[in-house]
């Protein structure tokens, strides 16, 4: 079964760097896609950056284009969300999800595993 574990979250300064790294304690995940969703106070999830099993496709929200990067290791059963040039409106938690593909990556509704999330805090 999918476990879903986020770390690397934290405080930082606009225009700093974060990497959030997702584990799969149960090792199951290597042949799903996985991405990452924000959320911050007041707000409705929003998708991040979504990648397939093989990490041959990509995908990015257009607001992240060209600062986040993500990245995975099925050997090590993990996906990373490389963030730079960070702004104050990055600022939120941030949830890995994995599932099959369905296509619609970008929406909450194609993901039944989720892990508890990670605050990043970005400071002007």
């Amino acid at each position: 079964q999918v476990q879903l574990v986020e770390s690397g979250g934290g405080l930082v300064q606009a225009g700093g760097s974060l990497r959030l790294s997702c584990v799969d304690s149960g090792r199951t995940f290597s042949t799903y896609t996985t991405a990452w969703f924000r959320q911050a106070p007041g707000k409705e999830r929003e998708f991040v950056a979504a990648i397939r099993w093989s990490g041959g496709s990509t995908y990015y929200a257009d607001g992240v284009k060209g600062r986040f990067t993500i990245s995975r290791d099925n050997a090590k059963n993990t996906v990373d969300l490389q963030m730079k040039s960070l702004k104050p409106e990055d600022s939120a938690i941030y949830y890995c999800a994995a599932d099959r593909y369905s296509g619609r990556y970008y929406s909450t509704s194609s993901y039944n595993y989720w892990g508890q999330g990670t605050q990043v805090t970005v400071s002007s």
